[in-house]
């Protein structure tokens, strides 16, 4: 059902917000680690160091965020994902970023990007991305996972509408079902941390097909079962959210401090190794939907920057925007 109320709670509004910047923050937390940079020890806690493949500045976001900031642009814009006008403008935000010679860009996306030409339209990406699939069955990275936090945003309080949305992001240059399904599950879960404050990813699975809501129920239970670093390596978009998920649902919440769960599971996800800029920010959208801006630290906050040269404290206006938008459109 969709809310009719155009404000949130303090609390909610907090939440909102920490997906975006949880994202923003666990991103270029993450990105020191991955690959074969030096691993996280068992004892050690993650820094803000920046490197990585780029190699980035301290506090600086890698293509996992620089892709939300194409969604949450045009959500912030009041537009619907779920239209072609929608996705155009999400598919040629894509692009302009392919075409500014970033430091970092998944191999499947500048694939898609690249043969979709300058200035695509939404069904010129998705007819890249289907034939892409066709020719090699393989276009389940986690490359769109990684970048889904924004699209909850939009549709808080509307979930069907949300699921639409998530999958039909995905498909702009993620084919695979388990990308699409991937998104709408973990979408799901962020809306629900918003609105609920819980931690809850199996909240999404009845929007899922049948298959799809069978298969990923397996795959969240060896999440929830087995060592989170079983899951790497975790380029494929079902290890990739086995590895958050992981890293979430085997941390423990602090009794004393519950909001420290965000930068504790951070550590775990990260201490998985691989791809760990993706997997922190995969985990940071829902660690912020559920403990809010709020529970990242200030001097994390503080470093946050990135494509388009924006500071982190302009995604919180997007991030708010987007909820209005969605509110208004409701």
């Amino acid at each position: 059902m969709k809310l009719t109320d155009s404000h949130l709670t303090k609390s909610q509004s907090d939440r909102a917000v920490g997906a975006i910047v949880g994202t923003a923050v666990a991103d270029a937390l993450g990105a020191h680690y991955e690959f074969d940079r030096p691993r996280l020890g068992a004892d050690e806690k993650a820094q803000m160091l920046g490197g990585g493949l780029g190699p980035f500045a301290p506090g600086e976001w890698t293509d996992d965020t620089t892709m939300a900031w194409c969604i949450l642009d045009v959500t912030a814009g009041g537009l619907d994902l779920r239209t072609e006008e929608g996705l155009t403008a999400v598919a040629r935000n894509f692009r302009t970023w392919a075409e500014s010679e970033p430091k970092d860009i998944g191999n499947q996306t500048a694939r898609v990007l690249n043969t979709a030409g300058p200035a695509p339209t939404a069904a010129q990406l998705r007819h890249v991305s289907e034939k892409l699939h066709e020719m090699t069955g393989r276009t389940g990275g986690n490359g769109s996972l990684m970048r889904t936090a924004p699209v909850p945003l939009r549709y808080l309080g509307d979930r069907p509408a949300l699921a639409e949305a998530a999958a039909s992001v995905s498909a702009l240059t993620h084919w695979d079902e388990h990308a699409r399904s991937g998104c709408v599950l973990w979408s799901l879960a962020i809306e629900h941390a918003v609105m609920h404050g819980e931690l809850d990813v199996r909240s999404g699975l009845s929007l899922l097909s049948p298959a799809e809501a069978t298969f990923w129920t397996e795959r969240l239970d060896e999440a929830e079962t087995e060592p989170p670093a079983t899951f790497n390596p975790n380029g494929w978009v079902v290890t990739a959210l086995q590895a958050a998920w992981s890293s979430i649902a085997q941390t423990p919440v602090p009794e004393a401090d519950p909001s420290s769960h965000y930068v504790d599971a951070l550590n775990t996800a990260i201490r998985i190794g691989n791809d760990t800029d993706t997997v922190a920010a995969i985990a940071g959208g829902l660690l912020g939907a559920r403990w809010g801006a709020s529970a990242i630290p200030a001097e994390w906050r503080a470093l946050s920057h990135g494509y388009p040269g924006i500071r982190g404290d302009v995604l919180t206006t997007l991030a708010l925007d987007a909820v209005a938008a969605g509110f208004a459109g409701s």
